[in-house]
């Protein structure tokens, strides 16, 4: 498959949630975005009887995403993760995860580069929230493609599904045809021995910059898209380590309780290898524009760069 022009992944939201509606008359979608133009589009036009625009009480939305879901509704709820996650975080808690509900959230603008309105609407640590939470799963698609085929594919899900979704522009990556996007899965899109490189969603492409570097410089890197944060895909991680000897992390996220957080509690119970994290260091986000801010907070190839040269020297081999 070859790369697409960029586009956020939240800008195939409203024709794959379109092709599943035309499919399911069970299915709504129940959107607390605040905004008039929502980033669902023409879906409420188009299925109106399928959509409930709920506005601002995000702990409400929840509250009646559960009880559609147990009357047998197919339940999508679509709101920015700087709202949804800490406003409803006890009705997730209670009335979602507690009773494993197939409820699926689309948590849009999520990371530092939600938009220039500084920390209240950029989330960095909505990752650590969600995965102290039993009974989720959690996905943090790098482009158009893994969006599509991810929230199409939670239909299979038995229980909640967090989508974290990114505003930026992300050009679509080469990926095998056919490839199967799901819970718990990865995507490799570089192999070698020198290093593992994890990444997901903006930072996907920056180890993949870094990865052409590494290169032409001898160092042959292994990128894994860990789009599923939770569960984690265990078996690509350590499989990959086990050859390379070292592993770099990388995520626009808090460093407390991200992917960095589930590789590293991953690896030193199974695979102990030196490992490094490109991540926002504990701070909260500013006002700017998305590419200064991911070069302001070191989240680049330039910092995976460094990693890698500071893990590749301590690797076991």
């Amino acid at each position: 498959m070859t790369p697409d022009h960029p586009f956020s992944p939240i800008d195939v939201l409203a024709s794959t949630l379109g092709f599943l509606a035309s499919r399911d008359p069970a299915m709504v979608v129940l959107d607390a975005e605040v905004a008039e133009n929502s980033v669902l589009g023409s879906f409420p036009s188009d299925y109106p009887q399928q959509f409930v625009k709920t506005g601002f009480s995000e702990r409400d939305t929840v509250l009646l995403a559960a009880g559609l879901s147990l009357s047998g509704r197919n339940v999508f709820v679509c709101s920015q993760s700087a709202f949804l996650v800490p406003r409803a975080y006890d009705a997730i808690r209670t009335a979602v995860a507690i009773p494993s509900l197939p409820v699926r959230f689309l948590l849009t603008h999520s990371g530092l580069t939600a938009g220039a309105d500084g920390a209240t609407l950029q989330i960095i640590e909505d990752l650590a929230f969600l995965r102290a939470l039993p009974n989720v799963s959690i996905v943090v698609p790098s482009d158009g493609l893994s969006t599509r085929k991810l929230v199409e594919g939670s239909f299979e899900s038995k229980g909640p599904v967090f989508f974290r979704l990114s505003a930026l522009p992300l050009p679509g990556l080469e990926r095998p045809a056919g490839l199967d996007f799901h819970p718990g899965g990865a995507s490799m899109l570089r192999e070698g021995d020198g290093v593992t490189i994890c990444a997901c969603g903006t930072m996907v492409h920056e180890a993949l910059r870094a990865s052409a570097i590494l290169s032409q410089q001898g160092i042959e890197a292994e990128v894994i898209d860990c789009y599923s944060i939770k569960p984690l895909p265990a078996q690509a991680i350590t499989a990959s380590v086990r050859r390379t000897g070292c592993c770099v992390v990388a995520e626009e996220h808090n460093s407390s309780g991200g992917l960095g957080g589930a590789v590293a509690e991953l690896l030193c119970q199974s695979s102990p290898v030196p490992i490094k994290f490109v991540s926002v260091q504990d701070r909260f986000g500013q006002s700017g524009g998305a590419e200064e801010l991911l070069e302001y907070y070191g989240l680049s190839f330039k910092e995976i760069l460094s990693a890698v040269s500071q893990a590749w020297t301590m690797r076991r081999r």
